[in-house]
């Protein structure tokens, strides 16, 4: 019989003895469990121990925890936490630096332990660490012990960052700034700084005060994995705690030390893989670097600024004005003023007063700084994309200023300019570390990208906010893929055209309506055969409908017209010529005939004779796409009769050439006949998936089981009942 849902078999062991398998009853209060295991190996003082998990932290098993024992966990008998408390800090008092090494070796392990850790705590064994930590005679393996219990200790939240001492954090700042120090200490004091900088504003000003930048770069430089992320980690502490004028002075100091250099060869491109930790503070760094955008991203510009105002000139003038020659010189003030209105509106500001479209926030002058930046660093591309699109006619125009002002709430959007770092996220851009000026360079190419989207989609300034919506997917999935550099991010962005967003939208929307799981694409292989007969079927029948041609003279004159059907029994091809302004002709009444049976091929285009007669022209070329010719027996000649469709936009062509290839057997391979099978399939695969609406459907189908060992279950219909 099954035991009780609240009775779990477990082991329980302890050193030299032979280990016990009981049914341990979780309702059973612990002491009681703690006495019965005690008394099956003859100890007295129950009280006096304790369980733990033997595998992990070790961690003690209290009643809030004991639910987590299930069948087959292993348990170990040891001393109750408040003894082993008092017996490991007595052991830090020991004389022998053996006996003090050995205690702060068991204390580490066991300090994760909440249920431990508040026994040391309340016995003030963070101040018995703390002297020494400040005393400081063992910067060896004691210290790094006495550190490492320390912090865990503190992790646990009892007691706040707060509370410690200014000697305190002096002492640890020193053993950070020491040059010959063991490399075990100034991980760990790294980190006991990072969360005293994280937790204590004024603890955080002491250490900032106390701890150079050229420190922490020094740390950083070492080729030892844990430091580096140590001191990484104490340096975004500092830029976070830090008001916005001091980090964006720091933030300098750094650049022009040649960080982001480092950062970039040595860590992001390091033989060794990027931990998970290092990820986060680049994610922090990259995202404060960022954040010195956002001042400027709120400030709209001041109409009233000369400074300002001069930069829209610069603007301007880099565009329309060659050097050395100003503005309408010899021309009066308004004449001067309506020629650089004139100029602001092809720039493609909406206002003659580009002020007044820079008063939006966000992008504010950010956008400003973007326009500048691209029209002095990248002066060709920058005239070339102005007099381009400003000598346009034909309303295909793209607008410069306009562009650049949303695409820069685009590019802040997507970098998350401003907004507060997240506490888990990893995801920086290697590309950032990679360049300069960043979130500029990254202006330039995506500008770029914002005109060649545009010429692709023939966009009017009506199709504005489409190709916006183009270029953030093309930005998105080209960010997402983590370039290494910009150059990298320019060639893939560049490859992502327009044609290529829209076929991995109707992947992706394929994809979710999961009909791409191989399930469905094996049912869509079924329905295919059945499908393409319906197909089939609607050609002959549009055949046998029949269609009106127009004959092409030797002079390319329409001026004839001649009707062509099948017969109902698909036989005959019935033929002749007809009136204009006259309805389609009654089958019986047409004059020539073609038995299917005589019919030898189907050709198309080139090869039809009536187009290799004539010439190469460009109305041939028209024609040459129109063009279908049936070649069949007369006698023992061959012959042709020759088609023109009305239109290949019209769908004759498409239903004559796949009809006719019906007729003879061959498969239907217009265009017409794909999308026309795509539609019906997809019309068919819902109608029978109804029934499965918010059914997952597995990518594999489901195990078939064996068969059973015997088939006694079967029921025997034969034998009469009584």
């Amino acid at each position: 019989m099954a035991p009780p849902r609240n009775v779990v078999k477990i082991a329980v062991q302890m050193r030299d003895a032979i280990p016990q398998l009981i049914q341990l009853d979780q309702a059973k209060p612990l002491a009681a469990v703690l006495k019965e295991v005690c008394d099956a190996w003859s100890l007295l003082h129950s009280e006096r121990y304790a369980l733990q998990f033997a595998d992990g932290h070790r961690r003690y098993i209290t009643e809030n925890n004991r639910m987590e024992i299930k069948n087959g966990s292993i348990l170990c008998l040891s001393t109750a936490p408040d003894l082993e408390a008092e017996r490991l800090l007595g052991g830090l008092q020991s004389e022998s630096r053996e006996g003090r090494r050995e205690a702060l070796r068991h204390l580490v392990l066991l300090a994760p332990d909440m249920t431990f850790a508040q026994e040391v705590i309340s016995r003030d064994g963070l101040q018995r660490l703390g002297t020494i930590i400040e005393d400081g005679d063992d910067l060896g393996e004691v210290l790094a012990l006495a550190l490492r219990a320390f912090l865990e200790l503190m992790e646990h939240g009892v007691v706040s960052w707060e509370t410690l001492s200014i000697p305190f954090v002096r002492k640890v700042v020193c053993y950070v700034n020491m040059n010959l120090m063991d490399a075990s200490v100034q991980p760990l004091a790294l980190g006991l700084l990072e969360s005293v900088t994280l937790s204590s504003p004024a603890l955080g000003q002491l250490v900032k005060s106390e701890v150079p930048l050229d420190r922490l770069l020094v740390h950083l430089q070492v080729m030892n994995q844990q430091l580096q992320t140590k001191a990484m980690a104490l340096l975004t502490a500092l830029l976070q705690g830090a008001s916005p004028a001091e980090r964006k002075h720091m933030l300098d100091y750094l650049w022009q030390r040649n960080l982001r250099q480092f950062i970039y060869k040595n860590i992001i491109h390091s033989a060794a893989p990027l931990g998970d930790e290092m990820a986060h503070h680049l994610y922090v760094l990259q995202a404060l670097t960022l954040g010195l955008l956002e001042p400027r991203m709120r400030t709209p510009l001041d109409p009233y600024s000369q400074e300002q105002r001069e930069q829209l000139q610069a603007l301007r003038q880099a565009a329309f004005e060659p050097e050395g020659e100003p503005l309408g010189a010899g021309l009066s003030a308004d004449r001067r003023r309506s020629l650089c209105a004139r100029e602001f509106r092809k720039l493609g500001f909406s206002n003659s007063n580009p002020a007044q479209d820079l008063e939006r926030v966000p992008p504010g002058l950010l956008a400003l700084d973007n326009m500048l930046y691209f029209s002095r660093h990248a002066p060709s591309a920058y005239s070339r994309f102005v007099l381009e699109n400003s000598s346009r006619e034909d309303k295909h125009e793209c607008p410069f200023a306009r562009s650049s002002i949303q695409l820069t709430v685009l590019l802040c959007e997507l970098l998350r300019v401003g907004e507060p770092c997240s506490e888990t996220a990893q995801d920086f851009s290697p590309m950032f570390f990679s360049q300069d000026q960043s979130f500029h360079e990254l202006f330039c190419v995506s500008i770029q990208l914002l005109n060649k989207t545009w010429k692709e989609m023939r966009a009017t300034q009506e199709d504005f906010d489409k190709v916006m919506q183009v270029v953030r997917e093309q930005l998105a999935r080209t960010l997402a893929l983590k370039p290494s550099s910009l150059e990298l991010f320019r060639t893939k962005v560049n490859t992502l055209t327009y044609g290529e967003v829209l076929r991995l939208r109707q992947t992706e929307r394929l994809h979710q309506e999961g009909t791409l799981a191989p399930p469905i694409l094996e049912l869509r292989e079924k329905l295919k055969p059945e499908l393409m007969g319906l197909i089939r079927q609607q050609r002959l029948l549009r055949l046998c409908e029949g269609t009106l041609f127009r004959k092409i003279s030797s002079r390319r004159r329409q001026d004839k017209l001649w009707f062509c059907c099948l017969s109902p029994n698909h036989k005959v091809l019935q033929y002749g010529d007809v009136e204009e302004g006259s309805g389609p002709p009654v089958p019986e009444s047409l004059p020539e005939q073609l038995p299917v049976a005589d019919i030898r091929a189907l050709l198309t285009g080139k090869d039809c004779p009536h187009v290799r007669e004539k010439g190469s022209g460009k109305q041939n070329k028209d024609f040459c796409e129109l063009a279908f010719s049936i070649s069949y027996d007369h006698g023992e000649e061959e012959a042709y009769l020759n088609f023109i469709a009305p239109s290949k936009r019209e769908v004759s062509f498409h239903l004559w050439t796949d009809g006719l290839s019906a007729l003879l057997g061959s498969p239907m391979g217009s265009e017409q006949t794909r999308l026309d099978l795509e539609q019906l399939l997809t019309m068919e695969t819902k109608l029978r998936l109804l029934e499965l609406e918010n059914v997952p459907i597995p990518e594999q189908p489901p195990p078939i089981p064996p068969p059973p060992t015997n088939f006694n279950f079967c029921y025997d219909c034969s034998i009469a009942e009584p």
